[in-house]
């Protein structure tokens, strides 16, 4: 597998500058490698094992960024629209050197934890039909939430295409003219959550998720806000493929 990048691509994807801007920061000899320093923009190099010095500066290369973002109201999980802000366009310029985009969605005016990685492998593996990831959400719904609305929930509810949901797990918090739900599901159809809802006869005001398989949302993140996961919550991400394989005898269903 090919690991080595032109050195004048790596420079200008890290934000030293276009093209034109790195070839004169290599002519001028502001750029070290292994200690040497190079006046070909066009070497090929490998990052991950050459050290690489920019005006004195040690650039830190890694290969793969994860990103947990809570998602605010009135953006897109998406790495470009020509209407609305993307999660891309609100991380910090510190991260937009890397080809990130969001591992699954949550609609325009759903909040909460959202991953933003350049990990394809590790999305895949979040988002396959076949893996059954859980995703919990915090829900507040209009109206009262009945113990036989619970039970439907918890049954599988038919939704207005015809597709009847796996059996999701529910808590009532508060029952009322206003409910407070936590729900936890184990798929990701269009609009699944507002959807299952609406069969049982209510509709959701306010969808927040909370939890996608071992990966919960740091409360201390205010909306828009993000960090990079820590070592134990990758190691626990990433384990996701082992003990999340529950089989329900499905095929693929059409994910987030």
């Amino acid at each position: 597998m090919k690991t080595t990048q032109r050195l004048d691509k790596l420079l200008s994807n890290f934000g030293y500058g276009t093209r034109t801007e790195v070839k004169q920061l290599v002519k001028d000899g502001g750029v070290k490698v292994d200690g040497i320093v190079v006046k070909d923009r066009s070497i090929h190099i490998d990052p991950q094992s050459s050290t690489i010095e920019v005006c004195g500066k040690l650039l830190k290369y890694r290969e793969f960024i994860y990103l947990m973002l809570n998602k605010p109201n009135g953006v897109v999980s998406a790495t470009f629209d020509n209407k609305y802000k993307t999660v891309i366009d609100i991380l910090p310029e510190e991260y937009k050197c890397f080809d990130l985009f969001p591992v699954g969605r949550l609609d325009l005016d759903t909040e909460g934890l959202l991953l933003i990685t350049n990990d394809g492998q590790l999305a895949h593996e979040l988002l396959s039909p076949k893996k059954h990831v859980s995703k919990k959400y915090y829900v507040l719904v209009d109206g009262r939430i009945t113990t036989d609305d619970g039970d439907s929930l918890r049954e599988g509810v038919v939704l207005d295409d015809g597709y009847k949901t796996l059996p999701a797990e529910i808590n009532i918090i508060r029952a009322g003219e206003y409910s407070e739900v936590e729900l936890i599901i184990y798929e990701g159809k269009f609009h699944q959550v507002k959807r299952m809802f609406e069969a049982v006869g209510k509709k959701v005001k306010y969808l927040k998720r909370l939890e996608m398989g071992s990966l919960k949302l740091d409360e201390r993140l205010e909306p828009g806000k993000c960090r990079e996961l820590t070592e134990e919550e990758l190691g626990l991400l990433k384990g996701v493929k082992d003990e999340m394989e529950i089989e329900h005898g499905l095929g693929e269903q059409e994910y987030e």
